[in-house]
């Protein structure tokens, strides 16, 4: 057929599409929830919300973890006994906060959409994020670790206060004469305090025990009686479990352990950040590319509508129409795709962030606002990368930490294979004071007897009084003279013949320590390729969205150029509909070249270990050294 036996049909066709495009509407409607466009619902840009969001949510996050964090899990420990006590006596089971969540509450959600940054979305998400809260406990667990260690060198005091009576048959005419029971009475308050030295490791005892005696014996001199006594006692190792700053090598340990907590929440929070932008870019991905798949489907369907009349007027065949409508059912399904991966990753990034002023259920839903931005420029080198990733990276400070603690342990496996020498030692006075009735003995004068003009006899007790007499007060006043008093002096010694379990105990742990030397070596080597790679596929994929942006504009100009051809009969629509699939698939390209991109810039910064400090997240570890008073000495 001649090029002139198409010129009216074309003009017809061509008259038709300017017709028909500019009122006609796609027979899909988007039920994407916010369409292609972004927010339906009111955002933070400018626009009426119902309910603000939190100013500290906004805020640059805090995720230091200080010392002093455990403290809001503590009670004071005199204050809080009443209601403890009650508490052990309280029938009522309690019940967990989500064991009373309603069914009206599982149902409430908060159906509104704010439009906010990546930074905006990783802050709210730091401050809300349950998962992330739940670590951020480990260093405040790892705290009390540190406290308990401590704990060792807190004086232990005792007390007790008791009261007893016997009660028996007399054995003896002579025992408690004109009675038949023979009675003991004893009352005790006694009291002690133990220490263990920060310095030495040894442990010091005060013990002050107090006796009262009252009997109805005859032959009780002094009655009742009065006995104070004093101790004081000083267990030392002298080899084993002693050194320069041995005693406190417990406490190093924890701290050390507390600072690796640290580290972890830093490499979790480094994780979760990276988490978060993921999030962030898929949604952005998800909703270009839905824009992309809307678009060819409303191309699709024009072209369906224009074939549709150009066949009924009899100036296309029906394979043309049959062809458009082919497409036209693929661009469809192409959009469902689409809308439910937007929908999967808007309801990834909603769960995330947990943006939720409203206190309901299904937090609020978030919409990004940023867009990539492939024209930002890369000033990471190698060599910079790599020195920023030995002094940042929190798996490799919290790798260095685990050396230090393998160093720690070594020392004090070092120290157990010694043999155990310890040094006892202890000095005690005691008085006695009472009433000194005077007791006879068979009808003679016994102790505490004043008999006149009676001849004594040396060692023997003729009526003299015994020199015991006076009150508790007394007694205490006796004590401080120390004429009655008590001393001992031990040296213990003991090691096994091979010592065995100490030198496999040791072995372990220098096992332990060149484990953790070779695992921080393998770490930095993975370091450096995640370091190589992140920067390859960075530079990679700046090329790549510069490319990909090129592929589209070409692609855009051929279809333009192919729909002109086609309005004037130069081209079918198989044409038409192949140039217009090879711009879908680059407008793809772009957009995953374009997220890729930001991606690839989250895992460089990742790989440095400055993500946090690309987002103004300032992470250091705190030094979880606490020094009590017992402590000190």
């Amino acid at each position: 057929m001649s090029p002139r036996k198409y010129a009216l049909p074309a003009l017809i066709a061509a008259m038709g599409w300017l017709a028909i495009v500019p009122l006609a509407r796609a027979q899909y409607q988007s039920s994407s929830k916010y369409g292609a466009a972004g927010v339906q619902a009111p955002s933070v840009s400018g626009q009426a919300v119902p309910s603000m969001i939190p100013q500290g949510e906004m805020a640059l996050p805090q995720v230091n973890v200080p010392a002093n964090a455990a403290n809001q899990f503590e009670r004071g420990a005199i204050l809080s006994l009443p209601d403890m006590f009650a508490r052990q006596w309280n029938p009522a089971e309690e019940i967990a906060p989500e064991g009373l969540i309603s069914e009206r509450y599982l149902r409430s959600s908060d159906n509104t959409a704010r439009l906010i940054t990546l930074k905006e979305a990783i802050y709210i998400a730091i401050h809300n994020n349950p998962a992330l809260r739940a670590v951020e406990l480990d260093p405040v667990a790892a705290t009390e670790g540190v406290r308990s260690a401590n704990a060792a060198f807190d004086p232990d005091t005792t007390s007790q206060l008791d009261t007893s009576k016997n009660v028996s048959p007399v054995t003896s005419p002579f025992q408690a004469p004109g009675s038949l029971a023979y009675t003991q009475k004893y009352y005790d308050w006694n009291f002690g305090v133990n220490k263990v030295s920060a310095v030495t490791n040894g442990t010091f005892g005060i013990t002050f025990d107090n006796n009262r005696t009252y009997t109805n014996s005859v032959f009780s001199s002094v009655n009742p009686l009065y006995q104070p006594t004093l101790e004081a006692s000083l267990v030392q190792p002298l080899l084993r479990n002693f050194g320069v700053n041995f005693a406190t090598i417990n406490v190093r340990l924890a701290e050390s352990a507390q600072r690796g907590s640290q580290w972890s929440y830093g490499s979790a929070l480094q994780d979760f950040v990276q988490r978060i932008g993921g999030d962030y870019w898929a949604v952005v991905g998800a909703r270009e590319n839905l824009q992309v798949a809307e678009s060819a489907l409303k191309f699709n369907s024009d072209l369906v509508r224009v074939n549709r009349v150009s066949v009924q007027v009899g100036t296309l065949a029906p394979i043309d129409l049959q062809e458009a409508q082919s497409a036209a059912a693929t661009a469809e399904a192409n959009v469902y795709a689409a809308e439910a991966a937007l929908k999967s990753s808007r309801s990834q990034l909603r769960q995330d962030v947990m943006l939720n002023p409203a206190g309901t259920f299904l937090p609020e839903n978030v919409e990004p606002s940023d867009q990539p931005n492939p024209n930002r420029e890369i000033s990471d080198t190698e060599e910079t990368a790599l020195e920023k990733m030995v002094q940042y990276s929190p798996r490799l400070g919290g790798m260095r930490e685990a050396i230090r603690t393998a160093m720690l342990q070594v020392k004090f496996q070092e120290n157990q294979l010694l043999p155990q020498l310890n040094l006892g030692t202890e000095f005690g006075v005691t008085a006695v004071t009472g009433s000194v009735p005077c007791v006879s003995n068979f009808g003679q004068p016994g102790a505490n007897c004043d008999v006149p003009g009676l001849n004594a006899t040396p060692g023997k007790f003729n009526g003299q009084k015994l020199p015991f007499g006076g009150t508790y007060g007394d007694a205490l006043n006796k004590l401080l003279s120390a004429s009655f008093y008590n001393y001992a002096a031990v040296i213990t010694f003991e090691m096994p013949l091979d010592n065995a379990a100490a030198k496999a105990a040791l072995a372990q742990s220098r096992v332990a320590y060149e484990q953790s030397r070779l695992q921080y070596r393998a770490a930095l080597n993975q370091a450096v390729t995640a370091i190589e790679a992140a920067l390859a596929n960075l530079n990679a994929d700046v090329k790549r969205a510069e490319a990909t942006r090129e592929a589209t504009y070409f692609a855009e100009k051929s279809l333009r150029d192919e729909q002109v051809r086609f309005r004037v009969g130069m081209a079918t629509t198989h044409d038409l509909l192949q140039y217009q699939s090879e711009l879908v698939t680059a407008q793809g390209n772009q957009v995953s070249a374009n997220i890729d991109l930001e991606n690839a810039r989250l895992a460089l910064w990742y790989a440095e270990g400055t993500l946090l400090r690309a987002f103004n997240i300032d992470f250091e570890v705190q030094n979880p050294h606490e020094s009590p008073w017992y402590a000190r000495f």
